[in-house]
């Protein structure tokens, strides 16, 4: 790849990530809070990420580029998140990951506040896999503020992420991790769905997780649908505000 050509694909992922904040507060999975970061294309020990802001307000001038010690690679006067650690620590753990989410979704808070498992429970909700588990910064830290900004609670959370794609914080929210920017924000998308439909369905009676067999083949994902994801979110949001502040 020529430096051009590299330089070029770093700016599309830079536009596709500010891009990804507002697509994803338009889908309502973030708010005025949570944020999202992908790995650096170049150097995997690196990532980028908005500088602290709501993401429906970050633009690509907004991302930088943080180390694996959640600090900007190069100096700046603006606040960066307190919760970088997310995903550096993830980014650490886990190599398959190239993009995080942290979010407090209403749908998702719940499952949060309650001990009941958030399970794939409809198609598109396999996305979860068999079950997000559950992490309680209680277990190793006791009482703090429930924010997450020590590597050491970070890497507690990538513990309990394990191998999966969805892990629900105790009080606080959830992180959702992907292989590629688009391929999180269908995971993002899709499980804060199901905790929604999940939810509804408990009003009715006991609700069924799809079998083990069935989250296997329905997880499988393949590009098309992701493409399609994000292209809708896309329009929806070109058709909300204009195609010159989308």
């Amino acid at each position: 790849m020529t430096t051009a050509s590299a330089t070029a694909d770093l700016g599309d992922l830079v536009r596709d990530l500010a891009l990804a904040n507002r697509m994803l507060t338009q889908e309502g999975v973030l708010d005025a809070f949570g944020h999202v970061s992908v790995r650096h294309p170049e150097d995997p020990g690196r990532f980028l990420i908005s500088v602290s802001k709501a993401p429906i307000n970050v633009r690509a001038e907004d991302i930088i580029v943080c180390d694996l010690d959640a600090r900007p690679v190069e100096p700046t006067d603006r606040r960066v998140y307190s919760e970088g650690v997310i995903h550096s620590e993830i980014y650490r753990a886990r190599p398959d990951v190239n993009a995080v989410c942290h979010h407090h979704a209403a749908a998702i808070m719940p499952f949060c506040l309650s001990r009941e498992r958030l399970v794939p429970v409809n198609q598109l909700g396999a996305v979860i896999g068999e079950e997000a588990p559950f992490w309680d910064s209680q277990d190793e830290f006791g009482d703090t503020n429930l924010l997450l900004v020590r590597p050491e609670e970070g890497a507690s959370l990538a513990r309990a992420l394990g191998p999966h794609w969805v892990v629900l914080m105790r009080r606080h929210g959830a992180t959702v991790v992907g292989r590629s920017l688009k391929e999180m924000f269908f995971r993002a998308v899709h499980s804060t769905a199901n905790a929604g439909v999940q939810l509804a369905a408990r009003a009715l009676g006991p609700v069924e997780s799809l079998t083990p067999g069935e989250i296997a083949l329905a997880s499988r994902l393949r590009p098309d649908p992701i493409e399609r994801q994000w292209l809708y979110s896309l329009t929806r949001r070109i058709e909300a505000v204009g195609p010159e502040r989308a």
